[in-house]
This record gives C-alpha cells, structure tokens and sequence, in this order.
C-alpha cells in the first residue's frame, strides 16, 4: 500500500476523459482535475452519516464531511473507488452501492469529477483512525444547517444539496 501522497491518481479534463495518472502529491500541487468516489451512508431513519476530518488529511484538514470516499486510483473504475474507500474509512463492505449521479466541483484548491453512491448501514463502524477522527448520524436539514457555522467539505455540501433538492422535485410533482 501506497503513502496517500504517493497514491497513483487517474488524471482526467474538464469532460471527465482520462488523460494519465500521477501521484496524489503532484495532482495536487499541479492543480489537476481527478476523479473522485462518494458515498453517502444513510441509517434507516433516513439520517446521514457524517465524519469529522483527521488534521493530517491533505485537502480540507479537520472539515466534517457528508460522504465517506475519496480519489479513484489509476485503472480503478468509481464502482471499485466505492467499494474500496467504503471498507477504508469506516469498515463497511459487502453492501449495496447505489449510483446517484456524476458531479464536478472546482474551487481554489481541488477540481474533481466525482460520482455519488448512497447505501444504507447502521453501524457499527470501524473509522479509520489516519482519515476519520469520529463520525455521527444526523437528518439533513441539521447539516445543512450545521454546516453555515461550521466548517464541511464544500464539495460534500453541494452534493448534498444537490441530493436534496432532488428529493423535494420528487415530492412536489
């Protein structure tokens, strides 16, 4: 297993085509666009698992996120990215993967394509201890809300929002 920073990233443009791959450390420091896998985790009360962000993490140090996840490795498709961050982060395999829709965010420090997954679990999980410093269910009005005082992942929350909206089309029409 690769450090995270040494991590051979898929490389892709701006209509998500696979251009190379390179090490997490130099996708960053270069700016590029990758790819990306996030799974959101649902209890069966419909609340969302949320995970605080360990310092050490290279990007948004110390941020809640909505979704467990992260960077799809070369030759990975996002269905293996899933499966294998899930298992990472929280110890959870063998379940479910339901995809969402795709989704690109850029701001001053990440540019990624992402595909989003829900599944649903209840726990227990086993965080992984280098990413996940704790983690809690919540609904989500309470994060969206939350995450105007305190610091998210700002790719999560579009995502989230994203998701949300979607849901109350599907309720009003």
């Amino acid at each position: 297993m690769y450090a995270p920073a040494e991590e051979i990233v898929q490389i892709v443009d701006r209509d998500n085509k696979v251009t190379g791959a390179l090490p997490r450390h130099l996708m960053r420091s270069r700016g590029l666009i990758h790819r990306a896998s996030y799974i959101l985790v649902f209890n069966k009360l419909k609340q969302l698992f949320v995970q605080k962000r360990t310092t050490t993490k290279d990007i948004y140090p110390g941020y809640w996120d909505v979704a467990a996840g992260g960077v799809v490795l070369a030759a990975e498709s996002y269905e293996q990215s899933a499966s294998r961050e899930l298992a990472e982060e929280l110890g959870v395999s063998g379940i479910p993967l339901t995809p969402l829709f795709d989704h690109y965010f850029e701001d001053a420090i990440n540019r990624v394509w992402g595909r989003v997954f829900r599944c649903t679990h209840e726990g227990p999980f086993t965080l992984q201890p280098e990413e996940v410093e704790s983690g809690c269910f919540m609904p989500v009005p309470q994060i969206l809300e939350s995450s105007l005082r305190e610091p998210f992942t700002p790719d999560g929350i579009l995502i989230l929002q994203r998701l949300a909206d979607n849901l109350q089309g599907a309720v009003t029409q």
